[in-house]
């Protein structure tokens, strides 16, 4: 009997075997979804480079941002003495990253000094040295811990803040807007944080050496008996003023060098507040390595013109 019109015809029976081969052709199995007509595309995996290839491109990375770093304190320097000067907003980084930054300065330095004497005491103690302990203790102050700890410890506060408050800018287009009105970010942004940061560090070189003297005075006046004039009679004996402006000297270097790799970290920041908190990190870590290694080279430079 033929169904009646528009009535699909019903399908073939099973055969006994109950074979999907016996199904004929032109009827898709019901386990089998119908073809779509799209195309799914599965990206291979990654292909994992090779030793040479990673440490080759980190090697090319470094000498980018290196590069990137010459370019921008050059364009700092020539927009130096460019009109108008940038004197108020280097005054307020002066306030910003010298004066906020006294209290940290104070705590670290009072407590290393206090730290020292006891290690030093300790140490001296063995061999009959007690009275010693004012000349090391001032003497390693002067030429060492009060300019590079400070500069750490100073530099991971100014630097990682420089970093976050140019990529900011950055990442909301202030920085464009400066171009895009003729200015210069080099002389807007980059040359009163750099100036500011190598004028305030010798200051807080002087306080942070005079806070730590002062701590390992009192600890030697309360446990090891050593009266405040005999510590610094003792302490004056030893040390000369190559030893204070050999410290000294590094302060600027430092200085500059912290406000330079926070400004450049703060101009290439991209990806919005992701971007800044990267740019922030990288900023504290690579301020706090170039500072111990240019330590090093300049401590080799000073020894050998100021020898003792």
């Amino acid at each position: 009997m033929a169904p009646p019109d528009g009535v699909p015809p019903p399908p073939p029976p099973p055969s006994s075997s109950g074979r999907i081969s016996d199904v004929p052709p032109s009827v898709p199995p019901p386990s089998i979804p119908a073809p779509s007509g799209r195309m799914s595309f599965i990206p291979p995996p990654p292909v994992t480079p090779s030793v040479f290839e990673h440490y080759r491109g980190r090697v090319l990375r470094f000498v980018e941002h290196m590069g990137e770093i010459g370019s921008l304190t050059l364009g700092a320097a020539r927009s130096l003495f460019k009109r108008p000067l940038e004197i108020d907003s280097t005054i307020y980084q002066i306030e910003s990253l010298g004066v906020r930054s006294l209290g940290i300065v104070a705590v670290t330095s009072i407590f290393i000094g206090m730290v020292m004497t006891i290690q030093f005491a300790f140490g001296l103690q063995r061999f009959g040295g007690i009275e010693y302990i004012p000349r090391v203790i001032v003497l390693s102050f002067l030429r060492e811990l009060g300019p590079t700890l400070t500069a750490i410890i100073v530099g991971g506060r100014i630097g990682s803040g420089m970093a976050a408050e140019v990529g900011a800018m950055n990442v909301t287009e202030q920085v464009d807007a400066i171009r895009a009105l003729g200015g210069d970010p080099a002389k807007k942004l980059v040359l009163p944080r750099v100036a500011a940061a190598m004028i305030v560090m010798p200051f807080l070189s002087v306080f942070a050496d005079t806070l730590g003297t002062l701590g390992a005075l009192g600890v030697c006046w309360l446990e090891y008996d050593i009266r405040p004039r005999l510590f610094m009679q003792s302490a004056l004996e030893t040390v000369l003023l190559s030893d204070l402006f050999s410290g000294l000297a590094k302060t600027p270097i430092f200085g500059f060098i912290i406000a330079i790799v926070g400004c450049h970290f703060g101009l290439g920041t991209r990806g919005g507040t992701e971007g800044v908190g990267q740019s922030t990190t990288r900023t504290v870590v690579v301020v706090s390595i170039a500072i111990l290694v240019a330590d090093y080279f300049l401590t080799r430079i000073f020894v050998a013109f100021l020898p003792p």
